[in-house]
């Protein structure tokens, strides 16, 4: 059996990624917000913004927190393929999520349907980024642990989409952005000591690529991503600003004529 290590940099990745996650869901929160106040294309648009948010920082968080992740007695790669399948998966499924709730007229039965569909989407995007660990040996799981992850990650999502339906301040959207990153952390790191190695001591070269290679390059650019994206919701008007304006243009207008 290997020994496992979670956090090979100390509390650099756990940190980072807990930042990660924080940033994902402040964005997302804010988007959902923002589309909830709007209509039609601007509707959809920032529903778009906000499930691509949520489904970036989770999967940044998620491969951050990889780069601490070590086994002894072998070295780790990971498939590029399902590594970026993985992507793929966590935002087409927190989408559905988040356009459940944006668009769905019963509110309780769209929190329901949107928290199940996001929660299940974090966690298949765990679970098949860990299927893209290439290793020596055979990796297995605690199935307890993992219904614990899942379960977590399902009340976390149902949590921030409620958030979202029902805050509308910055500062308290900010502190339920805290709140949905430590969830989402608490799940993946629940999902990681459910992981077991056998490992087969073997001098063959692993396929795929290391997690400096490939996961710390896109990392880097996925959170660059959060990064500008989070300055333009920041400065652009939220819809009571843009109705406040043409409320004072309005008048001047009328004077003018």
């Amino acid at each position: 059996m290997g020994h496992l290590d979670h956090a090979t940099f100390g509390w650099l990745t756990p940190v980072l990624s807990y930042v990660m996650a924080c940033m994902g869901s402040a964005l997302g929160l804010r988007c959902t917000v923002r589309a909830l106040g709007a209509t039609g294309r601007s509707r959809r648009n920032w529903l778009i913004t906000a499930a691509s948010a949520i489904g970036t920082g989770i999967w940044t968080m998620h491969f951050v927190a990889m780069l601490g992740f070590g086994v002894s007695g072998t070295d780790i790669r990971y498939d590029v393929p399902l590594t970026m399948l993985s992507l793929v998966v966590a935002i087409v499924v927190v989408s559905a999520g988040v356009f459940a709730v944006g668009y769905g007229r019963d509110r309780a039965r769209a929190l329901f349907l949107g928290g199940l569909t996001t929660g299940l989407g974090v966690a298949s995007m765990h679970y098949l980024g860990m299927a893209a660990v290439r290793l020596h040996g055979d990796v297995s799981y605690d199935p307890m642990l993992v219904g614990l992850s899942v379960l977590i990650a399902v009340v976390a999502a149902t949590a921030a989409l409620w958030a979202a339906l029902n805050i509308k301040s910055p500062i308290a959207v900010t502190v339920a952005s805290l709140v949905m990153g430590a969830a989402v952390a608490s799940m993946h790191y629940t999902g990681m000591f459910a992981v077991r190695v056998r490992v087969t001591p073997s001098g063959a070269v692993l396929p795929g690529a290391t997690a400096m290679q490939f996961i710390f390059p896109l990392a880097v650019g996925l959170g660059s991503y959060l990064f500008l994206t989070s300055a333009f919701v920041a400065l652009s008007p939220t819809t009571g600003e843009r109705e406040a304006t043409a409320s004072a243009e309005r008048p001047a207008e009328s004077v003018a004529h």
